[in-house]
């Protein structure tokens, strides 16, 4: 029997690959057990520990596993845990899965796969890649790496493995499994690990994760235990799911009566201002911009000035997009810069709650965003997601029951994903 995939995942786009399965918004063990009963192999609960500090990110996480083990009280399924994170190496290695080692453990091994091909991020010789353009840049030089959260100076992936451990797992200690392993075949190297050993894995297509995949799945019916950092790729070469339902640029008829929707744009990297761009190009768009400069003072002012023009654009057939201004601003500490991340998420949901109730469809742009977006926009516990409408963007609908917004398609699309055409293609998908 395929074992049960209970993915934790530390913003909502780790589901950018799949179909079919449920996206858990809670974790109390009720909801964890309609996760774990649903038919799919596959489950996501959305934990957003990437918008928060390491503390308050592993106490998240053991909250989790803890309620895990209760809702997997008499649960005869084989299953498998990974720590869905960012293929751009952003995240909190490795508190989440010390945690999920100490919870769920013990564990032969875990292992950092951040693979995610329809992103082009890919990793040789060691070395994680990030596709921009033409060209293949190690991750490292990139604008990601300088993240002032979850900044790393190495894309060797061994070497990022001690810089983020500060040592404790030295380079030369992290097992490696190259990519003419991953082709020739690495079960017997597999039934070796013991004692959580780390290992990073090369993978420069879907075929190299397939391949692995099945040696890991053929490992672990013969007894061992393995824990799973990665990005997205590796969920699709695990699940084997058949094609989605209807295909990408078929989604609009999921879109009922043909209404307008809304876009809100949270993430400020720069792939993201490039794609914002050239949305606001397209017929049929009204920008609402939100000065994040008069935040968190002026929300009082600021908030109904901001649903008036939302109102107005949709009362004359048109899609608001509604974005933070661009420049990001500078902050003394990382506490403070992640505090106001979460006011300035809490004043798009604050947005959110007073959508007109007609809208066709929102397209949600930024990992933070979605989350929210779901979790307190929509305050929806479990949905499901029923594609891709582009490359790594995702489509959930809410709830036929849904008490504002029911059944309407929900687009999750990632900051860093899709070159500058990407969110105006999304958008032009489900605009009549």
């Amino acid at each position: 029997m395929q074992p049960k995939i209970i993915i934790l995942d530390d913003d909502p786009t780790g589901s950018q690959t799949v179909h079919g399965c449920l996206l858990l918004t809670r974790w109390d063990v009720g909801t964890l057990k309609l996760g774990l009963d649903d038919t799919s192999p596959l489950m996501f609960v959305l934990t957003n520990t990437r918008g928060m500090g390491a503390t308050q990110a592993a106490a998240v996480t053991r909250e989790v596993c803890q309620n895990l083990k209760q809702a997997m009280a008499g649960f005869k399924q084989a299953a498998l845990f990974v720590s869905r994170s960012d293929s751009t190496l952003r995240g909190h290695y490795p508190v989440e899965t010390d945690v999920m080692a100490e919870e769920l453990g013990p564990f032969d091994a875990h292992f950092l796969i951040p693979a995610f091909f329809e992103g082009g991020r890919f990793t040789l010789h060691g070395i994680h890649y990030v596709r921009i353009g033409d060209k293949a840049i190690p991750a490292h030089e990139t604008e990601f790496a300088k993240d002032s959260v979850f900044g790393y100076e190495h894309s060797f992936m061994p070497k990022y493995v001690e810089e983020k451990t500060r040592g404790r797992i030295k380079a030369d200690e992290v097992v490696r499994f190259p990519i003419e392993e991953v082709r020739s075949g690495s079960f017997d190297k597999l039934m070796t690990l013991t004692d959580n050993a780390c290992c990073v894995v090369d993978a420069e297509h879907q075929d190299d994760l397939n391949r692995f995949a099945d040696e890991l799945l053929s490992a672990a019916e013969h007894g061992k235990r393995f824990l799973f950092r990665s990005a997205a790729s590796l969920l699709t070469a695990l699940a084997k799911l058949p094609p989605q339902p209807v295909p990408a640029e078929r989604m609009r008829e999921y879109v009922q009566d043909g209404h307008p929707g809304v876009v809100v744009v949270g993430s400020h990297v720069k792939k993201t201002t490039e794609q914002l761009g050239e949305l606001l190009k397209q017929p049929g768009i009204v920008p609402v911009e939100v000065d994040v400069n008069r935040l968190p003072e002026q929300v009082s002012e600021l908030l109904p000035q901001i649903l008036a023009l939302v109102e107005m654009a949709h009362a004359q057939g048109k899609t608001p997009v509604i974005y933070t201004s661009r420049s990001e601003r500078q902050f003394t500490d990382t506490q403070t810069r992640l505090r106001f991340g979460e006011q300035v998420s809490g004043f798009l949901m604050s947005v959110v709650h007073g959508l007109p109730k007609t809208i066709g469809f929102i397209i949600s742009k930024g990992g933070i965003t979605s989350n929210d977006m779901l979790s307190l926009g929509l305050a929806i516990p479990a949905a499901r997601i029923v594609g891709q409408i582009h490359a790594g963007c995702s489509v959930v609908l809410t709830p036929r029951d849904h008490p504002r917004l029911p059944n309407i398609p929900v687009v999750i699309f990632p900051g860093n994903v899709g070159d500058q055409h990407a969110l105006a293609t999304v958008y032009n998908r489900l605009s009549k």
